[in-house]
């Protein structure tokens, strides 16, 4: 269902307000990290549209209740909100222009909408289908770049995003593979595991004796149900407790794919791919209130109390 002008439009200034602060405060870095073709020469002179507007509609997009961005930008942005952007261009001149914001984008996401670790993190990966299976042979935008892959549905074929979120519903960290790419991936779970500490837990999937043993000497206890031929595996009521809690990260993947547009079959190149994905997991950021455990923690160290309630 989407959403009335009237309840969009605080959401747009909040949006609007907090991007342009970070690109205000970082635009030397951004000018030297900004893609450009080395073949060809450019003007860099000022567009009609701001980085920081061309960015705020593009997050402002996947919470809009819209499916498609065409309808969105040409029946709504430039409808309802022309007193926001009073600058508008043409939706195929603002295609070419959110090509220009894929680094800004990214630096946003990375340094102002992630969560910080509080000791309890839960990891889990999402299947990615950009295309239905029958189509697959004759699919050409992810060609030679995305893969089979299986998950609890069934067969797919597209990419993998792993998730890792705290027990406020934060993301903490997130990594996009293949659709073929173990769970397990050693290389996959390091990166993503640099920033944490204290208890991770994931499901059965994550079972692996080698993962847990590095894992733990970098200062993370991974914890996952036995699998019913494991035996002689003791786990603490506390843990146990947690464990069943691990439907939360479940519930994130449902908002990022149900409320924020991040799985369609619509993509036409594999930049927009990119830019879609950076752009669902910034809109979840925003979200007033996320799927989250009520958990007390000590002052001092920080660490898991008592669990109290989901």
């Amino acid at each position: 269902m989407q959403i009335t002008p009237s309840s969009f439009q605080d959401k747009i200034t909040t949006i609007y307000v907090a991007v342009d602060d970070f690109c205000i405060q970082n635009s030397s870095q951004i000018t030297q990290l900004r893609l450009e073709s080395p073949t060809k020469r450019h003007r860099n002179r000022a567009t009609s549209l701001s980085d920081s507007e061309i960015i705020t509609i593009l997050i402002a997009f996947q919470s809009s209740g819209y499916t498609c961005f065409k309808h969105y930008y040409t029946q709504f942005i430039c409808v309802y909100h022309t007193h926001d952007f009073p600058k508008l261009v043409s939706y195929n001149r603002f295609i070419e222009l959110k090509q220009r914001v894929a680094i800004p984008l990214m630096l946003y996401l990375k340094s102002n909408c992630l969560g910080k670790c509080t000791g309890i993190s839960f990891i889990d990966s999402t299947h990615m289908k950009v295309c239905h299976n029958r189509r697959i042979h004759c699919h050409k935008t992810f060609k030679d770049i995305a893969a089979r892959g299986q998950c609890s549905i069934g067969w797919f074929y597209g990419f993998k995003l792993h998730l890792i979120i705290n027990d406020k519903g934060e993301i903490l960290s997130f990594y996009l593979t293949r659709g073929n790419v173990d769970d397990r991936n050693l290389k996959v779970l390091t990166d993503m595991t640099k920033q944490l500490f204290g208890k991770l837990f994931g499901d059965k999937g994550y079972v692996s004796k080698m993962l847990s043993d590095i894992l733990w000497g970098n200062g993370i206890s991974l914890i996952t149900k036995p699998k019913k031929n494991m035996k002689g595996i003791n786990i603490s009521q506390e843990d146990k407790i947690l464990l069943r809690k691990r439907a939360i990260i479940e519930c994130v993947n449902d908002e990022l794919k149900n409320m924020c547009n991040l799985q369609h079959t619509r993509h036409r190149s594999i930049n927009n791919f990119l830019i879609n994905i950076m752009g669902t997991l910034c809109a979840y950021a925003f979200f007033p209130k996320k799927p989250s455990l009520n958990i007390t923690y000590q002052s001092q160290l920080q660490l898991p109390q008592l669990l109290i309630s989901a």
